[in-house]
């Protein structure tokens, strides 16, 4: 059984003399505690769509995800926990007959079958079953019956679970910027459909090379799920840090002095990217005086020791 995340998730106050300094309050959305198990945006994604795989019958979830996949681990251990089989499409085929990384290991020891695909097989196949109702439909006819979930678990269903996000910031106003990472899109895309008027997003990109591609994604998510489009957002594609996965040692030297200061260890190939840019935007004179920007905290750190 799949204990229920703990909502609405803290809102934490983050006093800070450098933001301080340019007139900038910032807090942070601890989505990170939301649940011990699946944590974070993973659990506004995944939740919607569980109950979407429990309302058809489904018995079998079937996703996408990289080498360290905070979205395969989620899914694994929710699939295994509701007594659904799981099935993991990996990128890099390589990493098949090597040995298991940590995170890898947690979603086989959770019950998921992990399939590793060539890059190009991964990206092709990927990239289609996001938007290709066939495409979902041939793996099912490999695989059996099963909810098939796009990488990073972003469909209709998670953008509205994400929009959850904003609804719990009840006090959010015209100096109010509501801010997260961007991977796939998901998540930004809900938070912006659910924000007030006068309220504003900010995504910060963590994979070098996604302008355009991830303003497309968001705004199709938002004609999926709401047969409309929004304003207010937008995507910074700047303090990615080279890449996905990459964490640069200036980055590393930021998360461990901001965890030094507010006592909170930060996950770094999404959260301490989007903190930083905060902290540089900020110094660039990119929010006026008097803003108040939300960041949402939408995972835990890696385990020190790799277990």
């Amino acid at each position: 059984m799949l204990e229920p995340a703990l909502l609405p998730t803290p809102l934490t106050d983050c006093p800070d003399e450098v933001l301080a300094r340019a007139g900038v309050v910032l807090r942070l959305k601890r989505d990170d505690l939301a649940h011990p198990l699946v944590p974070g945006n993973k659990w506004r994604k995944l939740a919607p769509n569980l109950a979407a795989a429990a309302e058809r019958g489904d018995s079998r979830l079937l996703t996408f995800g990289g080498a360290y996949s905070t979205h395969l681990r989620a899914v694994a251990v929710a699939a295994g926990a509701l007594g659904l089989e799981s099935v993991g499409l990996v990128r890099g085929e390589e990493l098949a007959l090597a040995p298991r990384n940590w995170s890898l290991r947690a979603a086989e020891e959770a019950g998921m079958e992990l399939v590793f695909l060539s890059r190009a097989e991964y990206r092709e196949t990927a990239g289609r079953c996001a938007t290709d109702p066939a495409a979902a439909a041939g793996l099912r006819g490999r695989w059996g019956p099963c909810l098939v979930l796009p990488e990073g678990g972003s469909n209709a269903l998670a953008a509205r679970g994400a929009a959850a996000i904003a609804a719990e910031l009840t006090d959010l106003g015209e100096r109010d910027v509501v801010c997260c990472p961007v991977g796939t899109g998901g998540t930004l895309a809900g938070i912006a459909a659910g924000l007030p008027p006068g309220a504003r997003a900010l995504g910060v990109a963590v994979l070098r090379g996604g302008e355009g591609y991830l303003e497309a994604e968001v705004t199709r998510l938002h004609r999926e799920a709401y047969g409309r489009e929004f304003a207010g957002w937008r995507i910074d594609h700047d303090h990615h840090g080279g890449g996905y996965g990459r964490v640069p040692a200036a980055l590393e030297e930021f998360a461990a002095a901001f965890g030094r200061r507010h006592g909170i260890a930060l996950e770094r190939r999404y959260v301490a990217k989007l903190l930083a840019a905060l902290y540089d935007l900020t110094a660039a004179g990119a929010f006026p005086p008097g803003t108040r920007l939300t960041a949402v905290v939408t995972g835990l750190p890696d385990p020190v020791d790799g277990r």
